[in-house]
């Protein structure tokens, strides 16, 4: 399913690199499984082991260039989330985070931006749920549309942001 050299989306890892694909000689682990051993591309020193037989239901290929260019040019046609209420609101941001995808992921940052918003015009605060999914939400985004476009995160963010403002 996936190669070595490969980019790819592993579950709360963000991006990685496919850097092996062995067995594990550890006690207790089956000798003859097989694993993707993944080197996450913002957590250096970090390695992730993920069962092949399981990997279809937690790792997604990265996006190609083409294909992250094509979702930064839909982003305002892309719905926010439908919020029923406060309690529900970070189970929700947790359900669109885990979804590992750029779509979701776009969602839930212009979502929390426009509550953001709304709450700063209020006088009120930026709620601390609000801050850390909407964090998580561009390190995502932009971590694999970094690897995607050859840029820098911050690349990135300058890049959409002045995409759409030519919009």
């Amino acid at each position: 399913m996936f190669a070595v050299g490969d980019y790819v989306i592993s579950g709360s890892n963000g991006i990685c690199l496919v850097s092996d694909i062995t067995t594990l000689d550890l006690s207790g682990i089956d000798k003859t499984r097989k694993y993707y051993i993944l080197k996450p591309v913002y957590a250096s020193g970090s390695t992730v082991y993920v069962p092949v037989d399981t990997a279809g239901t937690t790792m997604r290929k990265a996006v190609s260039k083409d294909e992250a260019l094509a979702v930064i040019k839909s982003i305002p046609e892309i719905p926010l989330i439908p919020l029923a209420d406060e309690k529900t609101l970070e189970r929700t941001y947790k359900e669109y985070i885990h979804q590992n995808s750029c779509e979701d992921w776009i969602k839930l940052i212009k979502t929390i931006y426009l509550r953001k918003e709304k709450r700063i015009l209020k006088g009120c605060k930026v709620t601390a749920v609000d801050s850390k999914y909407f964090k998580q939400a561009e390190d995502y985004l932009y971590g694999e549309f970094s690897i995607a476009l050859d840029m820098s995160k911050d690349e990135v963010r300058s890049y959409i942001e002045e995409t759409l403002s030519h919009e």
